[in-house]
């Protein structure tokens, strides 16, 4: 409140040196208009001070009023704190209505409600606390910073509760109708995306079971380890959709880096392209038919909520043997970009709008046992112009190519392989924790091919 103080003084400040000026004001009058003169000044002397007054009055008032929020916010604090969830709620919207744009007052207030299994509510301030957030970041006010991290996950714990108290009022009672089945059935759908924890988990194949199309996926025989309930995301990756890339030129390379250019016209053969990244319950299958080694934090990765997130921590030797069990092969460099960017030159697989958080899931700081990544398929503005999803951000893609930084001044025109020996593998996409400037479809990255990251992972192509 230092800025109402300050424009209060000054504006006072000011006006009392105008009435002193009026007061002591010096005028060569003939005697008869000295006393009109000086009833004149009066009048005006006493015009300024009520203003002076009104401006002294509303102001305390804004100050008064923006202190008392600022009371009602460390009181809602401390009882969200005690766990006291609902005296803590009216606390905060108490104080909120006197100074909504505080970032921490509506992060609490969000919290106090998901302590109350309010979800409507806790969704709501979660979600301007990260708008507010996002605000004070770029105007560069002193506002405290959020761990947007935690926010988001949070938020999608309270977005899957939500989800499933929606999914239980719907089917909830005898008989169900058929439109309210249906949206019972995205409702659960939608949560099971967000990815469970396990208590969502039990409450998730409850509601699975009443649904009679899909009991038999609820079945506890019918389960195996790592693999969530009624997922209507397949698992066994010979089962993983592919985009089908039609044969034909495109625009490969660009004028931003050295190593992409030139800008030069490819043409390639027909191939399928996965349209997912390889997810953890994916991989799970793998391991579990083949018996080979996990990758690391494989423990923190196979979680029930993590399952449709995308498998990281892997080698380019990982990722190639993967696609060779699937039946499949990793995508060559010059694959990956006209998957990723189409025939039009575009700069992202969506168009040439700067990345938004609409778009792709990147600029995360910690990768918070998995939680950075987020479920494939999320993001349907993100999507490329043959309906691949999340090829910007979330995770880098190997690819099968060498990596050479001159290579496109020397490269075939048709269906380049990349360079026959190297020291590091190409990867492609950005990931989770970089920037927008690394989510470029033309942007390329290299890394050994046995290096291991929690932002590495990969998808599959095949040759029809």
């Amino acid at each position: 409140m230092l800025w109402l103080r300050y424009v209060m003084v000054s504006t006072m400040k000011a006006a009392f040196t105008k009435a002193a000026e009026t007061l002591t004001g010096k005028r060569d009058l003939p005697p008869w208009d000295k006393h009109k003169w000086r009833d004149a000044r009066m009048r005006q002397t006493l015009e300024v001070l009520s203003v002076v007054i009104c401006l002294s009055m509303t102001t305390n008032s804004m100050a008064l009023a923006a202190d008392a929020g600022e009371q009602n916010f460390a009181k809602g604090e401390s009882l969200l704190k005690h766990k006291q969830y609902a005296e803590a709620r009216t606390t905060l919207e108490a104080g909120l209505i006197k100074n909504s744009s505080n970032v921490q007052a509506q992060f609490n207030l969000a919290e106090a409600c998901r302590g109350l299994g309010a979800w409507d509510c806790a969704e709501e301030h979660y979600e301007i606390a990260l708008h507010l957030d996002a605000k004070s970041r770029i105007s560069g006010t002193r506002e405290p910073r959020l761990s947007k991290m935690k926010v988001w996950q949070s938020l999608e714990e309270v977005t899957a509760w939500r989800l499933l108290e929606e999914a239980k009022g719907l089917l909830a009672g005898g008989q169900t109708p058929s439109d309210k089945m249906k949206q019972a059935e995205e409702a659960l759908d939608g949560a099971n995306e967000l990815g469970l924890n396990n208590e969502q988990q039990a409450v998730y194949q409850q509601l699975q079971a009443k649904l009679p199309g899909r009991r038999s996926t609820t079945s506890p025989d019918s389960l195996k380890p790592g693999v969530s309930a009624g997922e209507a995301f397949p698992t066994d990756p010979r089962d993983i959709p592919m985009a089908l890339v039609p044969a034909g030129e495109f625009t490969m390379g660009s004028t931003l880096k050295t190593d992409e250019k030139p800008v030069h016209r490819v043409y390639l053969d027909a191939f399928y392209m996965d349209k997912y990244h390889v997810t953890v319950g994916q991989y799970a299958k793998y391991l579990e038919a083949t018996g080979k080694e996990a990758p690391p934090e494989w423990e923190v990765m196979n979680q029930p909520r993590h399952q449709k997130r995308p498998v990281v921590n892997v080698s380019w030797s990982d990722a190639a043997t993967y696609c060779k069990w699937a039946g499949k092969r990793l995508p060559t460099e010059a694959e990956w970009e006209k998957a990723a960017r189409g025939t039009d030159g575009r700069l992202y697989p969506w168009g040439n709008e700067a990345p938004t958080r609409l778009h792709a899931n990147f600029g995360k700081k910690e990768w918070a046992n998995h939680m950075a990544l987020v479920p494939v398929g999320m993001f349907e503005l993100g999507k490329s112009p043959y309906g691949i999803y999340d090829m910007a951000g979330n995770a880098w893609e190997w690819v099968n190519d060498w990596y050479d930084h001159d290579y496109y001044k020397k490269s075939p025109t048709k269906n380049p392989q990349g360079p026959a020996t190297g020291k590091s593998k190409v990867v492609r996409g950005g990931n989770w924790l970089y920037v927008q400037e690394f989510l470029g479809s033309s942007f390329r990255y290299n890394a050994e091919p046995s290096r291991r990251h929690l932002g590495y992972g990969f998808r599959c192509a095949k040759t029809p």
